[in-house]
């Protein structure tokens, strides 16, 4: 998921004229805009520019204006963004600050803070490391999957969508090209996922093939029983003529040239600027000036803790051998997997609505949006992680995506605390409630700060001991691995980044600190090595909200609710670190003065 957004809300601004039969237009031209005026005339302009860029967002949010049109993915049009973003900040700086509402001024520093970002990182050439297992130009079906049809037209205009994505497919293969020549690659482990995905499309039966699930499954509620057959027939057509030719080139290409020509090693350092790209990318994704350095000791420190907290548990049942033996136990022992992907499914369904009646004991604001679990699709089961969460909206709930694939290698102790994080209080309480955020610009609703929303997701983990759903001990050490699993993703993202660690020493720090299971461990040192830096958000976010937290009950003693502090985090939707720190702060001072 792409988490750099851009919205406005509209103000109307009312000049009222009748007490003047004929105004003179000069006088008009003359009279002084107010500054808040201007920010928010400012903002929705950028709105429809951004929609205008990105359609496939505009979409997603409900605008179908440009419901057959989809944004290439060329570097001319890389570039075209990127001074696209410099020309709104230039236009951005006109907007005298001092001269804005309290609100205007944290809208204007979120969204200067978004735009400058954007351009620090289009710095940097990220178009030549798009190929990615866990997602990209080879699921791109996924993306249908997601929007809300409600006409023969909105299907129409995924075909024909799909129609301009095969021009697509072949611009990804040019500029994959160029980036070979250049030495900027992803590594060849990488790149063999995405081979494997692409033959799945290549060799699937033409009624099998993932393009197609929009097309036979389109509701007939909504279309007739002949404009679906005319659909299908088109889909087929579009498959078998256009989308898979053009992934046999494109898989001809990373089969034969790309993967025999790129890098064996795995670290982002290893290209040319890459040490650079992942320091700015250390700051990017925690918002923090922390050094990958500073990172890596943080994770080191937790490891150590949370490893503490888990030799305990390990005592209190009784456990007659020593750590690695009990994480042995844990990946082997029968009793803690389902033996099929519907049990397990079953279980995310039944804890889900377990945790729904326990929120009112830590919150008292709550989204309006639902929210559902459903299975990860087959085809990328296999190459992604335990779960995903896939946004709500107009007219589709939050969905929590859990992986069914190898039942046997996913355990009952994890799917308390996946729930908790996935979906509620995690990301489905924090992405809805931002969303559904009255009298501010939209893109405060859609903007997405990793360190936030992720840290916010693994700080929900920890409320699960709130509510009470931590059960037994092996629940609780459910937790405690899910916990070690984020402390380690700082060490071995910047060891495999910057401190030219090998794979396998990533792999075995985490065999040897996390019960996490083999198949699991795999998938998400790939994902790190595919994804340099986004892992760092998780840990330093949650970090920084505990730390607000202690320092919230510590300062306001009997004054202190735990639902207030979790409304004055999420009220505001997503924000940097230190601005979160700031009106917490706020938040502190006010109520101790109440």
């Amino acid at each position: 998921m792409k988490y750099f957004y851009h919205i406005i809300v509209l103000l109307l601004f009312v000049y009222s004229c009748s007490s003047v039969e004929i105004a003179d237009q000069s006088d008009l031209i003359r009279t002084p805009i107010d500054e808040n005026t201007k920010f928010i005339n400012f903002l929705d302009s950028e709105w429809e520019k951004s929609l205008n860029e990105n359609p496939l967002f505009a979409s997603y949010v409900g605008d179908k204006r440009l419901n057959s049109k989809i944004n290439s993915n060329s570097i001319e049009q890389f570039n075209i963004e990127k001074q696209s973003n410099i020309e709104s900040l230039n236009d951005l700086k006109n907007i005298n600050v001092s001269n804005l509402s309290d609100d205007n001024i944290l809208n204007y520093k979120l969204y200067e803070f978004g735009i400058k970002r954007n351009i620090e990182l289009a710095n940097f050439p990220t178009y030549f490391l798009r190929i990615n297992q866990r997602g990209g130009i080879q699921s791109f079906y996924e993306t249908g999957n997601r929007l809300v049809y409600s006409s023969y037209q909105d299907y129409y205009d995924w075909y024909l969508r799909l129609n301009e994505f095969s021009k697509n497919i072949q611009t990804f293969l040019d500029i994959n090209r160029q980036g070979l020549a250049m030495g900027i690659t992803q590594p060849k482990m990488i790149t063999q996922g995405v081979v494997s995905q692409i033959e799945r499309i290549i060799n699937s039966d033409i009624d099998s093939n993932p393009y197609m699930k929009v097309f036979l499954e389109a509701d007939e509620n909504l279309i007739s029983l002949s404009e679906k057959t005319i659909l299908i027939d088109k889909a087929r057509e579009l498959i078998i003529t256009k989308i898979i030719p053009a992934y046999v080139d494109l898989n001809d290409f990373l089969k034969n040239e790309y993967l025999p020509n790129s890098r064996d090693s795995i670290g982002i350092s290893d290209v040319p600027g890459g040490k650079e790209y992942y320091e700015y990318l250390s700051k990017f994704y925690t918002t923090t000036d922390l050094t990958p350095d500073e990172i890596h000791q943080i994770g080191l420190d937790e490891i150590k803790r949370i490893r503490s907290e888990m030799e305990d548990i390990i005592q209190q049942v009784n456990w007659n051998g020593d750590f690695s033996s009990f994480l042995n136990y844990l990946r082997t022992n029968p009793r803690f997997y389902y033996d099929n992907p519907n049990d397990l499914f079953n279980a995310y369904l039944i804890m889900s609505k377990t945790i729904d009646p326990l929120l009112p004991k830590i919150f008292k604001v709550f989204p309006r949006a639902p929210y559902g679990v459903i299975p990860i699709p087959d085809e990328s089961a296999p190459f992604t992680t335990t779960a995903y969460y896939n946004s709500p909206s107009p007219g589709r709930p939050g969905y929590f995506y859990a992986n069914l694939y190898k039942p046997e290698s996913r355990p009952k102790y994890e799917i308390p605390v996946l729930t908790v994080h996935e979906a509620v209080p995690g990301h489905h309480f924090q992405i809805s409630i931002a969303q559904e955020l009255e009298n501010v610009p939209n893109f405060r609703k859609y903007q997405g700060i990793t360190a936030f929303v992720e840290g916010w997701g693994l700080y929900s983990e920890e409320l699960g001991e709130f509510m009470g759903i931590y059960e037994d001990p092996y629940d609780k050490f459910g937790q405690l691995t899910y916990d070690m699993w984020r402390a380690i993703r700082l060490v071995v993202d910047t060891g495999m980044h910057y401190k030219n660690w090998s794979r396998t020493d990533a792999v075995n720090l985490f065999i040897d600190n996390s019960a996490k299971s083999i198949l699991d461990i795999n998938n998400e040192i790939d994902r790190y090595i595919a994804w340099p830096g986004q892992a760092l958000a998780y840990k330093i976010g949650q970090l920084k909200i505990l730390e607000l937290r202690n320092r919230a009950e510590d300062k306001l003693g009997d004054k202190y609710d735990i639902k207030d502090f979790h409304h004055e985090v999420l009220k505001r939707g997503s924000l940097p670190l230190d601005l979160l720190e700031f009106y917490i702060e706020d938040w502190i001072n006010i109520t101790l003065n109440s």
